[in-house]
């Protein structure tokens, strides 16, 4: 990826040019320095505008010509979202950040990016061109716009209204991705999807936009045939209705998200690309429609997974799971060294956590505590739930060996992980993420519409759990 991709982004050599401004980026104990930054009369007009150097505050200091130089409140740590509000705030015209100890170049790259982000115009006219404010890249800054624009292609998906991102343009979509960096993919429909996948075909049926399954491998170029393997699967409904179980038209609004798992999972093997981290890497992605028509899955319905174990159909609501199930199965048979699924997959999850935390499971202590370490040192948490094995047996049912859904109105998103952990094959490592992927108001960063939660969190990650060193980082 190419700084010049990025509008609001400019090569460091831009650097040394005339008519580039500075950002100061300073702490709380950075306040006394002000007269050196910005000189006596700079310092004293933020003083006298309330300037207080809060996270995220931006103070403009005026100069003969307009604005000469601007300050920024910040802490120490990897939290890129206290310098989402730049882009939106500063002045039109080229910019570089000067930063205090403890902020890599990348974290401030990230958090620019990721605050100049913008909805795609679907089918408006796109609004006149304007200057903007676009900041020098700082050195070691590069890697902050990698990881912005996997992000930014996944927040493009999630936003896409749900008319033009259906099962066909989602599968598209993945190969325009991931082609161009090696990856080789399959695109399974037809037939041969009912045979291989047979719940995700269940789940699609009701559809006149006919489900897909993508599935992409890829070698790094230093990965060697006993490379480490990791395999993700995302689930990637276009449009849930709820199928016969419907949703009310509340519930509808924002279901175009509900393939928000699918493209998390696809801008993360994207990053793992773009880096060339020396690992073999498979990708699985179920693309497709819960609709209802008189092709639809119905209540009581007993379908043959692929592993052969038979569900019944308690709920049609609960269709991610069914989407997963038969991706996990085919994941396990490669015996990965890690398989990682994420899935917009429970109301139940929101509930305990909010949407902004996103429920873990794993079936392994170290690659828990691993994605929750890496998640609270880059600013991209999540929160550890149980696979509590004691509520196994509320997805008992009579006439199959278990139903989708549980018996019991509570632990909604603990029963639904432990459903797809009768999936995993025994003795791999497995993590569930249960996220939201989407913001539903303004904050810095982070702007109303889909989001790409996570990405950080199991990127910095598996690194260490593949024991796998990242030399792009170097």
């Amino acid at each position: 990826m190419s700084i010049e991709e990025f509008p609001c982004l400019l090569p460091s050599t831009r650097g040394r040019g005339s008519g580039v401004r500075v950002i100061h980026a300073i702490t709380q104990a950075d306040l006394g320095t002000l007269v050196e930054r910005v000189g006596e009369s700079g310092a004293a007009f933020l003083r006298e505008s309330g300037f207080r150097g809060q996270i995220g505050e931006l103070g403009l200091v005026p100069g003969k010509d307009g604005v000469a130089a601007a300050v920024l409140g910040v802490r120490a740590g990897a939290d890129p979202f206290q310098f989402g509000t730049l882009a939106g705030s500063l002045p039109a015209g080229a910019w570089k950040i000067v930063l205090p100890d403890g902020i890599a170049p990348d974290t401030a790259v990230l958090g620019f990016c990721l605050g100049a982000y913008r909805m795609p115009a679907f089918g408006r006219a796109a609004s006149p061109g304007r200057d903007i404010a676009r900041l020098v890249v700082p050195a070691g800054g590069a890697a902050g716009a990698e990881v912005a624009h996997a992000i930014r292609l996944g927040r493009d998906l999630i936003n896409a209204p749900p008319n033009l991102m259906g099962p066909a343009e989602l599968a598209d979509a993945a190969c325009g991705m991931l082609e161009p960096l090696g990856a080789r993919l399959e695109i399974v429909k037809g037939r041969k999807l009912a045979r291989v996948y047979p719940t995700v075909a269940h789940v699609g049926a009701g559809s006149a936009r006919a489900p897909k399954v993508v599935v992409a491998r890829w070698e790094g170029s230093r990965a060697g045939p006993k490379a480490p393997l990791l395999s993700l699967v995302g689930k990637g409904v276009c449009f849930d209705t709820g199928g016969y179980d419907i949703k009310p038209a509340a519930g509808m609004l924002r279901m175009k998200k509900d393939m928000g798992g699918a493209a998390v999972m696809l801008a993360l093997a994207r990053l793992v690309m773009v880096r060339d981290l020396p690992i073999r890497l498979e990708l699985r992605l179920g693309c497709v429609e819960n609709s209802i028509s008189g092709t639809a899955m119905r209540p009581s319905d007993v379908v043959v997974t692929r592993s052969g174990q038979t569900v019944e159909i308690g709920n049609t609501d609960a269709e991610g799971r069914l989407v997963l199930c038969d991706l996990l199965t085919e994941a396990g048979d490669a015996d990965p060294d890690l398989l990682i699924d994420a899935a917009t997959l429970t109301g139940a999850a929101r509930v305990a956590l909010g949407p902004d935390l996103p429920a873990l499971f794993s079936n392994d202590d170290r690659v828990a505590q691993a994605i929750l370490e890496a998640g609270e040192g880059c600013g991209d948490p999540l929160w550890r739930l149980p696979l509590w094995d004691d509520y196994a047996s509320w997805l008992r049912s009579p006439v199959a060996d278990m139903n989708n859904v549980s018996a019991k109105p509570m632990a909604g998103s603990l029963t639904a992980a432990l459903f797809l952990k009768k999936f995993i094959k025994t003795g791999v490592r497995w993590a569930h993420i249960d996220l939201y992927a989407w913001n539903d108001h303004y904050r810095s960063g982070r702007p109303e519409g889909g989001e790409i939660p996570v990405l950080r969190a199991v990127y910095a990650a598996l690194l260490p759990i593949l024991h796998v060193r990242d030399k792009s980082q170097s």
